[in-house]
């Protein structure tokens, strides 16, 4: 059917040409959008849920993504994370992700499941305080891994999305049925400037001292594909070291602390291709 459609459109260019002179080709048909694109950021600190996950210091993350036209995707994300965070003998977060994305109008709904892998990473009896340990003794020893489930909704800027850990939460015993509910809004300014918003609840199932709430509130500027943000970052997270509390993380040697839930301003830069 292609090959036929291009002959008619010569003849018919030829047609035309000996009768009234060259004619102007019409213009090509756009490629198609590839299905899959990659992504770049620096960030000055990477949080996770509103919990610091670089002890304070900047990160870099990358991934790739694979969307097909049924709304079938797959992807990868990765990050240098500090094993202050609860991930002794590891410095490296790999997200794998897949699901399903359907759009009726202005509504989108979103399906799949989530995969954080941490290579290298051994908890065991000698690490100091963590998310895994909780300062009452190691409860889990070997690699630090979680596994989600998640199903989400949206309509025109607002969304939400539910995360529910169908195995032991980032690898700690007796936790599985952890979830997180994810409230966003992201609104397009105009002229490359946009505005976001974020609210969290986390409920950590057996831990009632490591519930929390989280939000953000940002702004970003789209300069030729890169675009650089800043955000206001805060949780109710009880990290205070001078009482022990849950988010408070210690470096790898237990000689330095820091509240994990503080709050603080987070700058990026990052872009698509």
């Amino acid at each position: 059917m292609r090959k036929s459609v291009l002959s008619l459109a010569v003849a018919a260019t030829a047609t035309f040409s000996g009768i009234a002179g060259a004619q102007t080709a019409a213009p090509a048909a756009a490629p198609a959008p590839s299905p899959i694109t990659g992504n770049g950021t620096l960030v000055s600190e990477y949080r996770f849920r509103g919990i610091d996950q670089t002890y304070g210091k900047p990160a870099i993350q990358g991934g790739i993504d694979y969307s097909h036209s049924s709304g079938v995707y797959l992807g990868n994300w990765n990050s240098n994370v500090s094993q202050g965070a609860g991930f002794p003998g590891g410095n490296i977060e790999m997200d794998f992700y897949g699901g399903w994305k359907g759009s009726f109008g202005d509504f989108g709904v979103d399906v799949g499941a989530i995969y954080y892998m941490y290579p290298g990473t051994n908890a065991g009896p000698t690490i100091p305080f963590s998310p895994v340990n909780n300062r009452t003794g190691v409860v889990h020893q070997g690699s630090v891994n979680n596994k989600e489930i998640y199903i989400g909704g949206s309509w025109k800027w607002i969304s939400a999305k539910y995360f529910y850990s169908v195995d032991d939460y980032f690898s700690a015993p007796g936790t599985e049925g952890s979830n997180y509910l994810d409230l966003a809004l992201t609104f397009d300014l105009g002229n490359g400037w946009g505005v976001n918003g974020h609210y969290g609840h986390f409920s950590f199932k057996g831990m009632d001292n490591a519930n929390y709430n989280d939000y953000k509130i940002g702004v970003t500027k789209d300069i030729s594909g890169w675009v650089f943000g800043a955000a206001y970052v805060g949780t109710s997270a009880k990290g205070d070291c001078s009482n022990g509390e849950f988010y408070c993380f210690f470096n790898t040697s237990g000689t330095e602390s820091r509240d994990a839930g503080r709050s603080t301003v987070v700058l990026s830069l990052g872009k698509t291709f």
